[in-house]
């Protein structure tokens, strides 16, 4: 297994943190993107971790924070990863392990008691990560539209 250094992102991290946020959310503009992630630095709240590699450059990051309810949790409020990515060149090496760890970690130092987190249905990649780190599936969900 490889050794990762994983630490709170700073804004010197913007451009390569743009750049994982674009792969994982590719139907959103930079600027779409950008918009929080100032909000993201200055907000000790909604924490993001960065995953270096043992040369420095950045390889996955995840998004976090509390949530005053996630469906199948018993507690509240409850930490919440909002967004996880790891590069497909450091996936099932325990990448994405390390990054989660920082966050729970994070969450416990604030008392919480649970985690949640979600996926789309059809990301099986994430489905099964989020599995192999002990997060167990709740339920499965389909959101309907109509114009009027």
């Amino acid at each position: 297994m490889n050794t990762f250094t994983v630490r709170r992102i700073i804004s010197q991290d913007k451009p390569e943190w743009l750049r994982m946020r674009l792969l994982l959310w590719p139907n959103h503009t930079p600027d779409e993107l950008q918009e929080e992630m100032d909000e993201f630095i200055e907000n000790p709240e909604q924490p993001v971790f960065i995953l270096l590699r043992a040369d420095g450059s950045p390889g996955g990051f995840l998004e976090g924070g509390t949530r005053d309810y996630a469906d199948g949790c018993e507690t509240n409020p409850v930490g919440y990863i909002e967004g996880w990515y790891v590069d497909a060149d450091l996936r099932r090496q325990g990448a994405g392990r390390a990054l989660v760890s920082a966050m729970e970690g994070w969450a416990r130092k604030r008392g919480l008691l649970e985690m949640g987190s979600d996926t789309w249905l059809d990301n099986e990649t994430s489905i099964t990560a989020h599995e192999h780190l002990g997060y167990v599936l709740k339920e499965r969900i389909v959101h309907f539209a109509k114009k009027l």
